[in-house]
């Protein structure tokens, strides 16, 4: 019996080794893709955890007059605070803050790139008495949905309307009683 030797390969089995290798290919796209998405989110998250940093150290080196950082919109969106001529430490302090929300730290061509996605700041005062309890969220918008964060409203409604792709970050700072008044053994609020 007489054997042929083979003297190629058949046109299937090269349509089967390029379809393999095109799906093979695609897995790769979409993981890469996958990958600059959570690069992205890792970013915008660092970047919040400055921010918010930023703002409780500020906060704590001025622990006396902390009412003051309170805000009633949130920073971070265009004319929500004047930066022209801040007359307190508080409000210096919020304007440098506004302006980091709005990602003054980085530009590239006249824009600025520094911050998060739709980046805003809110602080709160859920306790006024002593000892005092003051709130500080930064917020931005996500790159996919998740999801939505309950610990605060900071940008709720903001980003699309869909709270899934609202990121949120939160801090509490509480301020206790430093001094009391030795006639009655309350504390003496600053």
């Amino acid at each position: 019996m007489l054997i042929r030797p083979s003297r190629g390969v058949t046109m299937i089995e090269v349509l089967v080794a390029i379809a393999i290798l095109t799906f093979g290919l695609l897995g790769v796209a979409s993981l890469q893709f996958q990958m600059q998405n959570a690069e992205l989110e890792a970013y915008q998250r660092t970047q919040a955890v400055v921010l918010l940093q930023d703002m409780v150290d500020r906060i704590n080196a001025n622990r006396r007059h902390a009412a003051e950082y309170v805000t009633a919109a949130p920073l971070g969106t265009a004319g929500t605070i004047d930066c022209s001529a801040p007359a307190a430490l508080a409000q210096r302090d919020q304007c440098a803050w506004h302006v980091a929300l709005l990602g003054a730290s980085e530009t590239k061509g006249g824009v600025q790139l520094g911050a998060m996605t739709g980046a805003r700041g809110c602080i709160s005062n859920p306790v006024a008495a002593m000892p005092r309890r003051v709130i500080v969220a930064v917020a931005w918008q996500g790159v996919s949905p998740t999801a939505a964060p309950g610990a605060t409203a900071c940008g709720l409604g903001t980003y699309g309307g869909d709270d899934r792709f609202r990121r949120a970050m939160v801090a509490s700072i509480t301020i206790g009683c430093l001094q009391n008044d030795p006639t009655t053994g309350t504390c003496v609020t600053p």
